[in-house]
């Protein structure tokens, strides 16, 4: 390897915490998820379902959690059968599917939604929101350049 300047050492040490820092956030929300009975492969595709009010395609979502589409069949199936998602045909592509959450689904995710904003408050207490605002530029930038849609899709609600 060549000799790296201080840069190189700063962006191969961010690099490196961005999948630190994925891993750890994951299994510090499955931790706090997990006294509401849900595992992880359901808790996950609930929650962010519920993030996409006018409903969200299983392939969009399967993206959003950065899993395959068949790994996915399964938890769908789950939560459909436990009457928390329910399957609509898109009135847009009538050969397309739509995920919603029904009402015991939609209390089910407030309620992991709850958790999670107060995980998110206690692991950025401290943090100054000048240095909040540089991450998500930052991430922007990155997920720009990497053709990467995270957060626009859960915050426009845009699951098409």
């Amino acid at each position: 390897m060549s000799q790296l300047n201080d840069r190189d050492k700063a962006l191969m040490s961010i690099t490196v915490t961005m999948t630190l820092l994925t891993r750890g956030y994951r299994a510090k929300a499955d931790k706090a998820v997990a006294p509401l009975g849900l595992s992880s492969a359901m808790a996950w595709p609930l929650v962010l379902i519920g993030r996409h009010p006018q409903g969200i395609r299983p392939g969009n979502l399967s993206e959003e959690l950065g899993i395959e589409g068949p790994s996915l069949v399964r938890s769908l199936n789950q939560l459909v059968d436990a009457g928390l998602v329910r399957r609509e045909e898109d009135q847009i592509d009538k050969r397309a599917k739509i995920l919603h959450l029904t009402d015991d689904g939609k209390a089910i995710s407030v309620r992991i939604e709850d958790v999670l904003i107060e995980l998110r408050a206690t692991l950025f207490d401290g943090v100054a929101e000048a240095d909040i605002d540089a991450c998500l530029r930052t991430f922007e930038t990155l997920q720009k350049r990497l053709g990467v849609n995270a957060i626009p899709l859960f915050l426009n609600g845009d699951g098409r």
